[in-house]
């Protein structure tokens, strides 16, 4: 019998060799969106399952298929989160926040049961903004700008975004009864997927990766030519300002996204270098969702997730990955007087620089073996302390990475020392 227990397929161990990376994304984008006035909030995991199923829509792929869904203890329906936008609106309206303006981010894991593959797994992470109380298109605007500066400040090359309009509700419904006319029309040319979809959520079929039914589509009547006039100059004011940025873009009338609680923008941002799963980040207006959840009142909101797998993938691919921050200091301590006279150094080391990594040395050992422990962690220097050095009142001093050994330094004088590199 085989007793070894491993993690769950498609939820993946984050190890201590490539934390610096999700560490160095999630600082870079938490100070970004900070920057925009934007401040964090953090929600569960588990929420009532009848969230998801009101916001993201019942007929929907994450709904009927994908969601982690279990009974608790009393009987109720919990699921794991499969994306926050939900989470989020519920705790504005829970906690009363819907009286003034709100900018938030957010960051974490979220549960889908989907097919692991490269930048698809069943854990994944997520970094997002939401907006509530803005109803014209400058903030869609401020929130595809923020997007976009990301990309920039972490180095990213050749991503395209792309843009389209479902308009309001009315108009949405519209389309609809024109595309499910087209669509009857032609069935025979559709999938059994698109055919399954044809009357429970036929938007979702512009979505279709199959080439027959792409090209069928491009035959479809397009949503553009059922804008409401406040959806179209709601689009047209938004073309404008991304132009006044110079934020290309690309109109696609088949983005229509996963999630059914979308209406009037919406966008993705893609990669042509991670293969199927080519979106790393994607959002829009979801101006009805707060009611739909129980606020009082009507209230305009816009939004974005990236994936930070996926970002993390383009990183490595595009060869702009920032390397592993190196330790400063590694403590060589030799003899029983040394480990009690390293732990008051460490400390005296750590309250004069708490930006540096100090390093001490825990497992005992002849100096060769402890050198050989700070090349391997990388150190840039070796702070050296034996029976020799305290009789003497030192600390001796080797440059790892020059392999140059310095001149032995004062123990009264270390803080000095340390304060000059």
């Amino acid at each position: 019998m085989n007793n070894k227990i491993q993690s769950v397929r498609g939820m993946n161990d984050i190890l201590p060799a490539e934390i610096h990376l999700w560490q160095y994304v999630e600082q870079t984008f938490a100070g970004l969106v900070s920057s925009y006035g934007y401040t964090e909030i953090r929600t569960p995991i588990v929420e009532p399952t009848g969230l998801f199923k009101r916001s993201i829509g019942e007929v929907t792929d994450i709904v009927e298929k994908e969601m982690y869904t279990f009974p608790d203890r009393n009987g109720d329906s919990l699921s794991l989160r499969p994306e926050n936008t939900a989470s989020i609106v519920r705790a504005i309206i829970e906690n009363g926040m819907l009286q003034s303006q709100q900018k938030l981010w957010y960051q974490g894991p979220m549960f889908r049961h989907e097919r692991p593959q490269k930048g698809r797994y069943r854990q994944f992470h997520q970094l997002g903004c939401e907006a509530f109380g803005m109803q014209g298109p400058s903030i869609d605007t401020e929130i595809i700008a923020m997007s976009s500066r990301l990309w920039q400040l972490l180095g990213i090359r050749n991503v395209k975004l792309q843009l389209n309009s479902l308009g309001t509700i009315g108009a949405r419904n519209s389309y609809k009864e024109a595309l499910v006319s087209f669509l009857s029309a032609h069935k025979t040319q559709l999938d059994e997927d698109s055919k399954r979809r044809l009357n429970s959520n036929p938007l979702r079929i512009l979505d279709s990766k199959n080439p027959d039914v792409k090209e069928l589509l491009n035959l479809a009547p397009a949503i553009k030519d059922y804008l409401d006039p406040e959806s179209a100059e709601h689009f047209n004011l938004l073309c404008q300002m991304l132009d006044a940025l110079e934020i290309k873009y690309y109109l696609n009338p088949h983005l229509v996204r996963g999630l059914d609680y979308y209406g009037k923008t919406v966008f993705e941002w893609t990669s042509n270098e991670l293969g199927a799963q080519d979106t790393i980040c994607a959002g829009g207006r979801y101006d009805g969702m707060v009611e739909n959840l129980g606020g009082k009142l009507a209230t305009p909101a816009v939004g974005f997730a990236l994936g930070l797998e996926r970002i993390l993938v383009l990183l490595e691919t595009q060869n702009i990955a920032p390397a592993k921050t190196r330790p400063d200091i590694y403590l060589i301590l030799a003899g029983d007087k040394a480990q009690t006279a390293g732990i008051k150094l460490a400390e005296k080391l750590h309250a004069a620089r708490d930006d540096l990594t100090i390093i001490s040395n825990h497992n005992g050992g002849n100096f060769k073996s402890q050198f050989k422990r700070a090349d391997k962690a990388n150190a840039r220097y070796a702070l050296i302390l034996g029976d020799d050095e305290i009789q003497k009142h030192k600390v001796g001093i080797k440059d790892l990475t020059e392999n140059q050994q310095l001149p032995d330094v004062e123990l009264a004088a270390i803080t000095d020392w340390i304060l000059s590199i």
